[in-house]
Parts: C-alpha cells; structure tokens; sequence
C-alpha cells in the first residue's frame, strides 16, 4: 500500500486561482500523453506518487486522453481505487469534454447533451463522485454558448463537479462565457490554455489579459512546447523523440534549423540564470503571477522532479525578459 511523504506539502508553492478560494500547486500532473493503453501502469503509478509525494496535489485528465479514448481516465481511476484514492480530500482531479469521443451527433463539441454525458462517462471511469474542475475543452462555433454554459453549471449543480473551467477560448468569448455563468452564480475559476515562450496566442487573442481583469485563473499545458523547450533538441532529433516515435502533436517540419537555433540561444541565457532551458520554460509562463500553474506531463518519475525545480527561481529581469524576446520575436 502506498504512504504519501509525510513532508509532500513543505516546498511545492501553491497559488490561488484567480479570485476564487482555490489554490493549485505551481505545476501540475497532465495524463495527456503518458497514461493510455500504450504505457506502462507501473511507471503510471510511480510518476503519480512522485509526484503527490512532492505537493503536486492536481491530476488534470479529459474524457478523450488515451490512447484509446478514455484510457488515461480508466488507468487513473485504477490508481486512485489501488492507492491514491485515500488522500481524495487532498487532491484535485479535472477532466473535460469537447473533442470527439464517441460515433454519432452525440459525441462532441460543446451540447448540453454531450457534455453531460460524458461526465458520467468519466466520473464512472475514475470510480469518483464527482471531479473539481470539470472544463468545456474548446469552444463550438455552432452550439449557443448559453446552453454550453448551462450545462457547466448543471454539472456543478448536480454535485458532480466542484468548479467549471473552459479550455481553449479566446478572450472575447472567455467574457461572454463568465457573464453567462456568473448570472448563473456557477463558480467558473480557470482558463486552460496553451501557453509557452515559442507560443503566445493567449497574449495576442485578450485571453491572458482578460482572465486577470476578470479573477480567473489560468493553467498552461504544453509549458514546453511538446519538449522543444528542453536540451532534448540542442543538436537536433534524437532517435527516442516523440517526432520519430509520434507524429501526432510535435511534427518534424517545425524542427527547423531557425527553431534549433532559438532553442540553442535560449539555453544560453537559462545556463545564465543558472537553470536548464525547461526550468527556465517553465519559469517564464510563472513570471508575472497572472498563470497559476503549468501542467506538466512526464513518461518517467525523474521528469518530474526536473519539473518542480522551476519554482524556485520565477523572477526574471526586464533585460532578461528582453533577450527571451529578442530570441523568438
């Protein structure tokens, strides 16, 4: 049976999540990649444990991780039944809904009918009563967005989520959304976004600007552009790379000799600041307050011990910031 270190809490930071009472770690676990049907259960179970053992107290999921499609769900809720499950007032566990998941009209996007369902789906998955975000995974052209947002709040409603989040919503529609809710008096705390020195959308679409105007919090995935942002590419595409391994989110067309060199010239002023290009990643997203936590992903323990060393240098000064940018802008 698994015992969480007695000292998991002494040097995670927490922070809260924008206005509401709710504090994240600084990073967090994401199962995106690592806890489908492909992986290893063991080394699953290992990366949660290091983890919790070093105050990562967030699990985030969604119905469609895998593969297959709600593997990561499945596994996850092994873990908890098998280990963790005991410390669940300890810990913070979100999922979400959007993407495709299942045949027919049904299956996807943003209706009230979906996003329901597929609750179920994954509270059954992961053997929970309910989740503590539960997030619409991006936004529908095509559904109304007050019915999108009822459904959040009937989830919360229904005791089986604590809080609404959204995912993928640029800063316009992020405001229509929490008008919505907050007439709806639904807690909406949190904006999961992709966010990263190589990609500031959130920067250039009002998301970031107007989640902080507005209380919200947000958590970045993907801090590391897909591991770019780590000494894995200073001399370009190792074998084991998940571009050579999985095509699927990181392309050998973006692996540019330009992006090699950025990647080479950031490292360089991360070996300044005294941490690795990730830890630096890492940092960079923390730097201003306005980003709760990074959601990191991890296919050993190790990976996330690494992770975690980036709190303790978040402080970047305005020549530091402006070699960053003169790299990439």
């Amino acid at each position: 049976m698994y015992n969480a270190s007695e000292k998991r809490y002494e040097n995670m930071a927490y922070n809260r999540c924008g206005n509401s009472g709710l504090k994240l770690p600084a990073v967090s676990l994401g199962l995106w990649h690592n806890f489908g049907d492909t992986g290893s259960y063991e080394t699953m179970k290992q990366i949660c444990f290091t983890a919790f053992d070093n105050g990562i107290t967030h699990f985030d999921l969604a119905n469609n991780y895998g593969p297959e499609p709600g593997s990561a769900e499945k596994n996850f809720g092994r873990i908890l039944k098998e280990d963790l499950g005991q410390y669940r007032d300890e810990l913070i566990i979100s999922t979400k809904a959007g993407y495709d998941m299942w045949p027919g009209p049904y299956g996807n996007w943003g209706s009230r009918k979906y996003l329901l369902a597929s609750l179920d789906q994954s509270l059954k998955r992961m053997g929970l009563e309910y989740v503590d975000i539960f997030y619409h995974h991006r936004m529908d052209p095509e559904t109304p967005l007050e019915e999108t947002m009822g459904a959040l709040a009937q989830a919360v409603t229904s005791g089986k989520a604590l809080y609404a989040g959204l995912s993928n919503y640029d800063g316009e529609t992020l405001e229509r959304a929490a008008a919505i809710l907050e007439e709806l008096r639904c807690p909406f705390i949190i904006n999961q976004n992709r966010y990263s020195i190589f990609d500031r959308t959130i920067e250039n679409n009002g998301l970031k600007e107007a989640a902080a105007r507005l209380g919200k919090g947000i958590i970045a995935f993907s801090p590391l552009a897909q591991g770019l942002l780590t000494n894995r590419y200073l001399n370009g595409i190792p074998e084991d790379s998940r571009i050579m391994t999985d095509g699927r989110f990181l392309k050998k067309e973006a692996l540019t000799e330009e992006r090699l060199q950025q990647i080479r010239n950031l490292n360089g002023i991360a070996a300044g600041r005294g941490q690795t290009l990730a830890e630096m990643a890492l940092s960079w997203v923390l730097r201003d307050g306005i980003v709760t936590s990074v959601l990191v992903g991890a296919s050993r323990p190790e990976q996330v011990l690494d992770d975690i060393r980036a709190i303790q240098n978040v402080e970047f000064s305005q020549e530091e910031l402006a070699k960053i940018d003169s790299v990439i802008l």
